[in-house]
């Protein structure tokens, strides 16, 4: 069973049946980190749902570790070790998840994408992310960099928990939370765009919240 990032199973049977959010093909330069701004069709909530399509993946940081792979199969990779030594931010964020609540505010810790993806060379437009227990979702190059994602290990002073994607998770805040994959082990780098789980299945494949990218086609 795949795993979704913090947001119910349901798949659309009709698009019409169903008005759930997703996202747009490109970035548009609209940063909002912790603006205290709705988009539109959500709601706030001050709790932190956790909804995830199968069992939670329980993950050893012995085991633990992420990758970037490019588009020539050049591969980087950190231990658990590793990504502890590199230098950390701590973004305070708004986060928007595809069923329809948002979060102002929340506070986590973790590694740039732009530290993490220094010394890699590639012509690639396009990432493909894994996470531990089979789940993908994707994402365009340039949606990971310039300060918009993070791998994320702690939220809110404290370690990250499984059941929010610890002991690391993808942390893009500026697209609808299912692109924020938990339990992130591996970036794919690619030419060609290649969709993941829940795109497959009829989701948009940017999601901004500020289009209300929920469907294909939205």
């Amino acid at each position: 069973m795949h795993h979704a990032a913090d947001w119910s199973a349901t798949k659309p049977r009709a698009r019409q049946e169903h008005r759930v959010a997703i996202f747009s093909p490109g970035f548009q330069g609209r940063r909002r980190p912790a603006s205290g701004l709705l988009p539109p069709g959500q709601y706030v909530t001050d709790g932190f749902p956790v909804l995830s399509a199968g069992p939670t993946p329980r993950v050893s940081l012995d085991s633990w570790e992420f990758s970037i792979t490019t588009e020539t199969g050049a591969r980087h990779r950190w231990s658990w070790t590793e990504l502890q030594a590199l230098p950390r931010e701590k973004p305070t964020v708004d986060i928007h998840c595809v069923t329809k609540w948002s979060k102002f505010g929340t506070a986590w810790e973790g590694v740039s994408l732009d530290t993490l993806l220094e010394g890699v060379d590639t012509a690639a437009g396009y990432a493909l992310v894994h996470s531990y227990g089979g789940y993908t979702t994707n994402l365009p190059l340039a949606d990971l960099r310039n300060g918009k994602a993070w791998v994320a290990f702690g939220y809110d002073g404290k370690p990250l928990t499984p059941e929010h994607g610890g002991p690391a998770r993808l942390l893009v805040p500026h697209l609808y939370f299912w692109k924020s994959a938990k339990w992130v082990t591996r970036i794919e780098l690619l030419t060609a765009e290649k969709k993941g789980f829940w795109e497959r299945v009829g989701y948009h494949d940017y999601g901004d919240p500020w289009r209300e990218q929920r469907y294909d086609g939205d």
